[in-house]
């Protein structure tokens, strides 16, 4: 039998709840610990994990552990770098959320310490998981559009307060701009299915709709406007899942955008725009590759794939629809991001095993980062272009 990999967890609740596709101890996986600022959370995640799992409120502890093989980081994130950057110099593999920082100098730093750390850091970056990414991925390498020479992303981002607005996400000195936290995912999809980086960015955006002039510890549940508020989080609280994201989303500290629109240059002059809304009624992502022989598009809410060919005249219906779910099982789509959260943690697992290269690298996560950075840097003064600093140098990650 395989040795067993013993996972520690920096951060149980939210996305820290991946350790339930991680431990199992009859596949040789086990999470042997965990650490959160909460005694209340850790017992809760020991008694529903594993009750003999090491728990502390200080994470140092936990990454120090003889017994702990690797550690995967799933706090605000601005502690990624503080988090991920103990963990590989205590020589652990280290499985970091999106978005890998929230600084480029934190970024290169986890790159430098992971050059020369005995273990290997990997990000979060789900997404490269999903089923209707890879269809498209492939679509775009056989050719069959031709050379991709424009991308349009679409970020409908419904439940968007309660994603950000009504906890810590909401403040830029937790998050610097939901460019990095919402928007590294689709900024690493169309790196990823171009095979491109960002070079250059622009964007406009603002704070349109939440924030305001409420009490910043005003809370939904005891709001004598929960009943009647646009948008009150009342119905949606799950504060044993999420006991940080419980406040008003029009409260006075809120400073992070929640409507932005983007321009990105890729570094074969493929022209990218970029449009995330916190406020839209509906939840779903549009992606749209040109090329010169076609178009392709998803759409997320009947998960299809539309292809159309480029042809003489004008193509108003699509020459080909693909329907993502007919081989894929209700289950799997049920689970995890349509099962893409178990897949990404098993490649993990084999990464450890097999003793091999990231599957997600940790240049990616820097790309994604920095070309937020810089767009939200350029909507911080007035819609300037600004070139994406490349990485001094790329090790094994």
């Amino acid at each position: 039998m395989n040795k067993i990999i013993r996972i520690g967890m920096i951060g149980i609740n939210g996305r820290g709840r991946l350790w339930r596709f991680w431990h199992n101890p009859e596949n040789g996986v086990v999470i042997a610990g965990g650490a959160d600022k909460s005694m209340d959370n850790l017992e809760k995640f020991r008694e529903r994990c594993n009750p003999d799992a090491f728990i502390t409120t200080d994470y140092r502890e936990l990454v120090k552990r003889d017994d702990i093989d690797a550690i995967a980081i799933a706090t605000p994130d601005c502690f990624h770098a503080e988090h991920a950057i103990a963990a590989l110099e205590a020589g652990k593999h280290v499985y970091c959320e999106k978005p890998l920082a929230t600084s480029i100098e934190d970024c290169d730093r986890m790159l430098a310490c992971a050059e020369k750390s005995k273990g290997n850091l990997m990000v979060g970056f789900n997404m490269r998981y999903m089923h209707f990414v890879n269809k498209m991925k492939d679509i775009v390498d056989s050719g069959r559009i031709g050379e991709i020479k424009a991308v349009w992303v679409r970020h409908f981002v419904g439940m968007g307060s309660i994603y950000y607005y009504h906890g810590w996400p909401a403040k830029r000195s937790n998050s610097s701009s939901l460019l990095l936290q919402k928007g590294s995912h689709d900024i690493d999809v169309v790196h990823y299915v171009t095979g491109q980086n960002t070079v250059k960015a622009a964007a406009f955006g603002g704070l349109d709709f939440f924030g305001g002039k409420e009490d910043n510890k005003l809370e939904c549940r005891n709001c004598e406007k929960k009943d009647s508020c646009v948008d009150s989080n009342i119905e949606h609280l799950d504060l044993d899942r999420k006991p940080e994201r419980r406040f008003c989303a029009f409260r006075e500290e809120i400073d992070m955008p929640d409507n932005y629109i983007c321009l990105f240059e890729l570094e074969n002059g493929i022209k990218f725009s970029y449009n995330e809304c916190h406020f839209t009624p509906d939840y779903h992502r549009n992606y749209t590759f040109i090329g010169t022989k076609g178009r392709l598009e998803n759409n997320e809410i009947d998960n299809t794939i539309r292809i159309w060919d480029r042809k003489t005249g004008r193509n108003d219906q699509p020459d080909e629809i693909i329907k993502m779910n007919q081989n894929i099982s209700r289950e799997e789509l049920e689970i995890g991001h349509g099962g893409a959260d178990p897949r990404i943690c098993d490649d993990f697992i084999k990464m450890i095993r097999e003793g091999s290269e990231p599957p997600v690298p940790a240049t990616a996560g820097r790309m994604a980062v920095v070309a937020g950075l810089c767009a939200q840097h350029s909507l911080d003064n007035g819609g300037i272009p600004v070139e994406i600093p490349q990485p001094t140098k790329i090790g094994k990650n």
